[in-house]
């Protein structure tokens, strides 16, 4: 089956810096588009980054639009979401998530609906 499986989280200052990693297995990673959502206490689950299948297209969420770049590596089956300038507000769950509605070459889903599989999530903390 279907497995993703995140590391990399934890409790950073402002300022700094962390990185995202998602493990897939079960499905054909180098097929399949792939994207970063949060969800902070409190809040509905936010759109972060995502990336075709091909890598040749990303897409950022405004508020982390700069700050945050995300990456594959088709023959580790690995997505990366590397974090800089954190900020406390940045502070939430992180999931990793896979689409079956990769489209072409150059096609990013965004919406939540358009994902199938989703990590277990792990806490990223900002301390100001």
């Amino acid at each position: 089956q279907v497995q993703l499986v995140e590391s990399g989280g934890g409790l950073v200052e402002a300022g700094g810096s962390l990185r995202l990693s998602c493990a897939a297995s079960g499905l054909t990673f180098s097929s399949i588009a792939m994207g970063w959502f949060r969800q902070a206490p409190g809040k509905e689950r936010e759109f972060v980054a995502a990336m075709s299948w091909s890598g040749d297209s990303r897409i950022y969420g405004d508020s982390v639009n700069g700050r945050f770049a995300i990456s594959r590596d088709n023959a580790k089956r690995t997505l990366y979401l590397q974090m800089n300038s954190l900020k406390p507000e940045d502070t939430a769950v992180y999931y990793c998530a896979a689409s079956s509605n990769s489209g072409g070459r150059y096609s990013v889903p965004r919406a939540e609906v358009l994902y199938d599989y989703w990590a277990q999530g792990t806490q990223v903390t900002v301390s100001s």
